[in-house]
């Protein structure tokens, strides 16, 4: 039962990762012939860029995650205490 559990975990991500796979196919062609036209420099700036854009969402998914481990830990411990 367990093996079967599994496969179909499996299954299910090969899935979701061959639906999503078009979408990486997707980038803008006038967007990187810009990029690749601009000088070194330039694209070292675009790469800076789009790791100060990423930092926000990262740290705030960060903050998310330690928030609901905390809480869920929290609440063990207050239901251990409280079945006492």
């Amino acid at each position: 039962m367990r093996l079967c559990r599994k496969f179909r975990l499996a299954f299910l991500l090969l899935l979701v990762a061959l639906w999503t796979a078009p979408a990486f196919a997707q980038g803008c062609a006038m967007c990187n012939a810009n990029a690749r036209a601009t000088p070194k420099e330039g694209q070292r700036a675009l790469n800076r860029a789009i790791f100060v854009m990423l930092g926000p969402p990262v740290g705030i998914m960060i903050f998310g995650f330690g928030f609901a481990i905390r809480y869920g830990k929290r609440r063990d411990r207050e239901n251990d205490s409280d079945s006492d």
